[in-house]
C-alpha cells in the first residue's frame, strides 16, 4: 500500500469527537447513554434564521459564493464587531469560513514555518495544538492552574515567549474550563505582548455571549488598540445562536493577514455554503435579546452541575464564569479501582470506565493538556444533567 503523510504523525481524532462517536455507537446498540461530551447547544436554531436560509434557497441564492464571504454577511460581521466589540474592520479585513475552526486553520497554515512556536494557555481546546503541529510549529504550553481559576498569568506568558514565538492563542471564555479573562488581566497580557512585536495574537471569542454572574466580556484588540495590527479576532455563529451544523465562522484582522488566509482557503474549500451565509446574516442582524435568556438558562444548568459534582466525595469542581463546560478535578480518584475492575491510573481510564460502567460520556483532561481532570458539557436539559451527575456519583462511590 502507498504511504501516508508524515505531517499526520501524532495527530489523532479529536477526543471529544471520538467520545461522542463512541457514545452514539453504544446508543445504536440499545444502551441508554448520557452524553455530556459534546459542546453543542441543545437549543434550536432561531426560527427567523432558518426562514432566511429557506428564503435564500427559494430566491435562487445557490451559486458559487465569493471566496472570502458574501458582501451581505461581511457587512453584518463588520456591524457586529462595531456594535459589540468597538472594533472597526474594513470589508477586506474580514474573512468568512467553514466555522471558526477553518479560520484557525487558515491562519496557522498561512503563517507558520517549521521551527516556529505557538503559545497555548492550557488547558486548551484540542484542535489548537493539532492544527499548529500540522502547520509545522512546536507547542509551548502555559499552565493555567485550577487554583487560579484557570486564568492566564501575565508573568507566565512573559516567561513562555521566545524569539521563535509566532502565535499566542487566547480563548476566554474557554473550552474546556469556562474560564474568563477580566479586563485587568487582559490589560496585563496586552502589556506583555506590546514588548514582543514578532508575535501574532489569535483570540477565539466563540463563547463571547455565554457569560455569567454579571461578568463583562472584553477582547484584546478592544482593550489595547495598539495591538490591532497583530490581532486576529475570531468568532462564529455556532455556539451563541445554536448553529453548529451551519458551519459559519468569521474573523477580523490586518488586511495582509486576511489576504494570505483567503489564499489558503482558496486551496481548500473556497467560499462557504450560500444558504448558511444567509442564515448567519439573519442571526447577526436580527434580534439579540434571546441571547441573554439562553445564557441565563446555561447559568442555571452550571449552578446545578457544579453543586451536584461538588457533593461527590473525591470530585472538586471549579465554578466557571462562561461557556458551557465544567472541568472537575479527580485527583482523589487516581490509583483506585472501579466497581467493574478497571484500575484508574489516568483520567482517560476514568472516563472510559465511566462510559462502560455507568454509560456517561465525558472527555478526559489529558486531551486538553491538564490532568487529572475531565470535561463535562452542560449544554443539555436539566433532567439529563441530573441523571448524568447521579451516575457519576455512583461511579465514584464504587471506586475501591
Amino acid at each position: 500500500m502507498p504511504g501516508f503523510a508524515d505531517r499526520l504523525n501524532g495527530i489523532g481524532i479529536s477526543a471529544s469527537a471520538a467520545m461522542t462517536d463512541k457514545a452514539s455507537a453504544l446508543k445504536a446498540e440499545g444502551m441508554k447513554i448520557i452524553s455530556l461530551s459534546s459542546g453543542e447547544p441543545d437549543f434550536p436554531t432561531p426560527g427567523h434564521v432558518v426562514d432566511a436560509a429557506i428564503a435564500a434557497a427559494r430566491a435562487g441564492d445557490t451559486k458559487y459564493p465569493p471566496q472570502d464571504g458574501k458582501p451581505a454577511l461581511k457587512k453584518a460581521v463588520q456591524a457586529k464587531f462595531q456594535r459589540e466589540n468597538h472594533l472597526d474592520y474594513a470589508l477586506d479585513e474580514i474573512l468568512v469560513a467553514n466555522g471558526a475552526k477553518q479560520i484557525i486553520y487558515d491562519a496557522m497554515m498561512a503563517t507558520i514555518n517549521p521551527g516556529d512556536e505557538v503559545v497555548l494557555p492550557t488547558p486548551s481546546w484540542i484542535s489548537y495544538a493539532d492544527i499548529a503541529r500540522l502547520a509545522g510549529a512546536s507547542i509551548v504550553s502555559v499552565p493555567c492552574p485550577a487554583e487560579g481559576g484557570f486564568r492566564l498569568s501575565a508573568a507566565a506568558l512573559e516567561a513562555a515567549i521566545t524569539p521563535k514565538t509566532k502565535w499566542l492563542v487566547l480563548n476566554f471564555p474557554g473550552n474546556p474550563t469556562g474560564a474568563c479573562c477580566p479586563r485587568a488581566d487582559m490589560e496585563a497580557i496586552a502589556a506583555v505582548l506590546m514588548k514582543h512585536p514578532q508575535v501574532w495574537i489569535m483570540t477565539d471569542d466563540i463563547y463571547e455571549h455565554l457569560i455569567y454572574d454579571g461578568f463583562t466580556f472584553c477582547t484584546i484588540a478592544e482593550v489595547e488598540p495598539r495591538l490591532k495590527d497583530r490581532v486576529l479576532t475570531v468568532n462564529g455563529v455556532s455556539k451563541a445562536y445554536a448553529m453548529t451544523g451551519w458551519r459559519v465562522g468569521y474573523c477580523g484582522g490586518p488586511r495582509a493577514l486576511i489576504a494570505v488566509m483567503n489564499n489558503m482557503q482558496g486551496q481548500s474549500t473556497s467560499g462557504i455554503n450560500t444558504l448558511a451565509q444567509a442564515a448567519a446574516v439573519a442571526a447577526l442582524n436580527g434580534p439579540q435579546d434571546f441571547l441573554k435568556d439562553r445564557a441565563a438558562e446555561y447559568q442555571a444548568r452550571r449552578d446545578l452541575v457544579v453543586s451536584l459534582l461538588n457533593a461527590i466525595p473525591g470530585v472538586r469542581c471549579h465554578t466557571p464564569q462562561g461557556a458551557f463546560y465544567v472541568y472537575p478535578d479527580i485527583s482523589d480518584c487516581m490509583g483506585r479501582t472501579s466497581a467493574g475492575g478497571r484500575l484508574i491510573a489516568t483520567d482517560a481510564d476514568f472516563v472510559m470506565a465511566l462510559l462502560e460502567e455507568q454509560q456517561v460520556a465525558s472527555v478526559q483532561g489529558a486531551a486538553y493538556g491538564m490532568s487529572p481532570f475531565f470535561r463535562i458539557s452542560y449544554a443539555t436539559d436539566t433532567d439529563t444533567l441530573r441523571e448524568g451527575c447521579r451516575r457519576i456519583s455512583a461511579f465514584v462511590d464504587g471506586l475501591k
